[in-house]
């Protein structure tokens, strides 16, 4: 059985796979590393498009992260791979709207693991309202992003307050988040926000974990 979810887990929730580390005299473990040394409160691996591991390559970088998230105590959670989740004994599964159905997914890793789900319209958080097994939704883009060559229109921060009401779960906001923009994103009932190259680009990772904490610590 793995961690058990908590909504403040949301709170600076950092996704990442090698594609997302331009500097490359870093790795994705240190940089990873250094994130959760800084006080991230959940890991998302995420190993998707140009230039990402597949295979055993894929399968020892998440076997890594997942044992260095169990060190510091923080949730290890594997986007839209129901196989490399089971196979890495990760706390959750992160599912979007285009993977595989999340009711299948809750069947199979239901009482295993946390399911998170992507939502990014009302319609979609009215569904997922009525399923039981998921934990939390993650919603946006909430501003213009670079990190997903398949984002979809930016809902802006209106538009997330809008699906905060209507979601009887907590909610991450997701997409083009920065240091400067993070400020406007509380007054909307997120619970948190999760970034990718927010951090994975940072050049002070320790700072911009800070201001992610500091904006959502209630």
């Amino acid at each position: 059985m793995g961690m058990k979810f908590e909504p403040d887990m949301l709170r600076a929730y950092f996704i990442a796979g090698t594609q997302d580390i331009k500097d490359k005299s870093k790795t994705l473990q240190e940089v990873a590393k250094q994130a959760m040394e800084a006080g991230i409160t959940a890991f998302q691996y995420r190993e998707k498009g140009p230039g990402s591991l597949s295979g055993s390559a894929r399968d020892e970088m998440a076997a890594d992260l997942r044992e260095m998230c169990s060190d510091y105590e923080i949730p290890f959670i594997v986007d839209d791979d129901v196989d490399l989740a089971i196979k890495t004994n990760a706390d959750g599964v992160h599912v979007g709207q285009k993977d595989e159905r999340v009711t299948k997914v809750i069947e199979q890793v239901g009482t295993k693991m946390f399911v998170g789900l992507s939502c990014d319209t009302k319609e979609q958080i009215d569904i997922a309202n009525h399923i039981d097994g998921i934990s939390y939704l993650g919603s946006g883009p909430v501003f213009p992003t670079g990190s997903k060559a398949d984002a979809d229109p930016v809902i802006g921060v209106d538009g997330l307050a809008k699906l905060v009401k209507v979601s009887q779960l907590p909610v991450v906001a997701i997409g083009g988040i920065t240091e400067k923009n993070i400020v406007e994103l509380p007054k909307t009932g997120v619970t948190g926000v999760s970034v990718i190259s927010m951090i994975a680009q940072s050049d002070d990772i320790f700072r911009t974990v800070k201001v992610m904490n500091d904006t959502f610590r209630v």
